[in-house]
C-alpha cells in the first residue's frame, strides 16, 4: 500500500478545523497540513451560497475577534459582523437584572466599540475556506472520511475510505465533533454530564430593531438568548437559542409559528415589540462532553471532540479558538527548539497552558446552566444577588466583562 506523508493532518473540516489549519499556517508555515473533511467543501466558488433567513450564527468574543485580526481575514469579516454593544441579562419574575455596556467603559485602556459580535456561519465559513486556498502548504480533501487511524511509532497512519494509499502524520488532530467516531476509535473515553435540557435554535423577526443588544433572560424552562443579527428583507432579525426542558421538546415540537411566538414572547416581554416571524427550528439535546483525554503521542483532540458545552454563555466556539491558537503557537516554539511537534512533552505544554482557561470556561457555562435553571428559592436568591452585584459594583462587572468577551488571561 502506497503512503504520503504531512507533517499534520486535521479531521474535520468545520469552523474549529479550518480555523486551526489558518493559524499553523501563520505561525509554522514550514509545516505541511492535510485538512481532511467527509461533506464536500465548496473552495471553489467566488461567491458563498445566497442569503437565507435561517443561516445560522456564532457569537465571537472580543479574543476571537483579535485571533480573526492576526490572521489577516478581518476586514473580509467585517459586513458580516452585526456588534453587541450591549448585553443585557434578567431573571423572568425577579426585579434584578444588569446591562454590560461597551460605552460606559470610558477607561482609555479598556475603551472598545463592542463586547462582541455576531456573525452567520455561512459567511464565517467562506471567508475561511477561501483563506485556505492562499496557502500553498494547506492540502485540503473534501469529501473524504477517514475509515481507521493506526498509531505508529513516529506519528499516526491514516487510511481513507475508497484510497489505496494511506496518509502518515507526524501530529493528527481530531476535530470531528462531540460524537468523534475515531476519538471512540482510539478508545478515548468521554465523560456526559446530561442537562435533560434541549436547545431550540431558530432565527425570529421582532417588530422593534434591536439596537446591537443582546439579551440573556432566564426563564422558568432554562436560558433564553437573543443575539442581534443583520436585517434580512427589511425585517429586523434575532437569532434565537432557548432552553427548553427534556419533557417540553414534544409539546414546542408541535406548535405551530404563531403559537410559538406566543410562547416566546411570554417568556420575553416586550422588549423587542412583538415577534412576528419564526424561521425553521433545529432542536439539540444538551450535555456537557469531555473528554479523559485530549492529548496523546503525535495527537491531539480539538473542538467538540475535546469539550463540549452548554450554549447558556455563547462560549463553546471561542474556547476553541483560543485552545487553536495556542496549539499552533506551541508547535512553533517546538519548531524553533528542533523538537518533534508530535512528541508528548511538546503536546503537554500546550495541555498545561490551557487546562487553567478551558477549567474556567467549562466549570462557568456549567455552575451557570445549573443556576439559572431552576425556580428553587435558593437559586434564584443566589442569581439575582449576582445580578444586583453586577449593576451595583464595577469592579465585579468589569471583571465579568473581561469573562464574557474572552479578554481576561493571556492575549493573543
Amino acid at each position: 500500500m502506497n503512503q504520503q506523508h504531512v507533517d499534520i493532518a486535521i479531521v474535520g473540516g468545520g469552523l474549529a478545523g479550518a480555523s486551526l489549519a489558518l493559524l499553523l499556517a501563520k505561525n509554522v508555515p514550514a509545516l505541511s497540513v492535510t485538512l481532511i473533511e467527509a461533506l464536500p467543501l465548496q473552495i471553489s466558488i467566488s461567491q458563498p451560497s445566497p442569503p437565507s433567513y435561517d443561516d445560522r450564527s456564532s457569537a465571537l468574543s472580543l479574543g476571537s475577534c483579535k485571533i480573526f485580526q492576526s490572521l489577516g481575514i478581518w476586514d473580509e469579516l467585517l459586513p458580516h459582523l452585526c456588534a453587541i454593544k450591549q448585553v443585557h441579562v434578567s431573571d423572568r419574575g425577579h426585579p434584578a437584572g444588569t446591562i454590560l455596556d461597551s460605552a460606559r467603559d470610558q477607561s482609555q485602556k479598556n475603551k472598545r466599540d463592542a463586547l462582541g459580535y455576531v456573525v452567520e456561519n455561512r459567511h464565517l465559513g467562506h471567508v475561511l475556506l477561501q483563506q485556505l486556498r492562499k496557502h500553498t502548504q494547506i492540502r485540503v480533501w473534501s469529501p473524504a472520511r477517514v475509515n481507521r487511524v493506526t498509531p505508529s511509532s513516529d506519528g499516526m497512519l491514516l487510511q481513507i475510505e475508497g484510497n489505496t494509499s494511506r496518509l502518515h502524520a507526524k501530529l493528527l488532530v481530531i476535530a470531528d465533533g462531540a460524537d468523534s467516531t475515531l476519538r471512540e476509535q482510539l478508545g478515548i473515553a468521554s465523560d456526559r454530564k446530561p442537562y435533560h435540557q434541549s436547545a431550540v435554535i431558530t432565527n425570529i423577526t421582532t417588530s422593534s430593531a434591536h439596537q446591537h443588544i443582546a439579551f440573556e433572560r432566564f426563564t422558568d424552562s432554562g436560558p433564553m438568548a437573543l443575539l442581534p443579527l443583520h436585517d434580512f428583507a427589511g425585517e429586523h432579525r434575532c437569532a434565537l437559542v432557548w432552553t427548553i426542558q427534556e419533557s417540553e421538546v414534544d409539546t414546542v415540537q408541535q406548535l405551530d409559528d404563531s403559537a410559538f411566538l406566543q410562547q416566546i414572547q411570554q417568556r420575553f416581554g416586550t422588549r423587542l415589540g412583538f415577534f412576528t416571524k419564526a424561521g425553521k427550528r433545529s432542536i439539540y439535546p444538551l450535555a456537557l462532553h469531555t473528554a479523559r483525554e485530549q492529548i496523546r503521542s503525535h495527537l491531539v483532540l480539538m473542538g467538540n471532540a475535546a469539550h463540549s458545552m452548554h450554549p447558556v454563555a455563547g462560549q463553546g466556539f471561542n474556547l476553541t479558538l483560543r485552545d487553536c491558537e495556542a496549539l499552533a503557537l506551541t508547535l512553533r516554539e517546538a519548531q524553533t527548539r528542533r523538537e518533534n511537534i508530535g512528541s508528548l512533552s511538546v503536546l503537554q505544554r500546550y495541555l498545561d497552558q490551557q487546562q487553567l482557561d478551558q477549567g474556567k470556561t467549562i466549570n462557568a457555562s456549567h455552575l451557570l446552566t445549573l443556576l439559572f435553571s431552576t425556580d428553587a428559592t435558593s437559586a434564584a436568591f443566589a442569581r439575582n444577588t449576582g445580578l444586583f452585584g453586577l449593576s451595583f459594583l464595577p469592579g465585579i462587572k468589569q471583571w465579568f466583562a473581561r469573562q464574557a468577551t474572552g479578554l481576561a488571561g493571556r492575549g493573543p
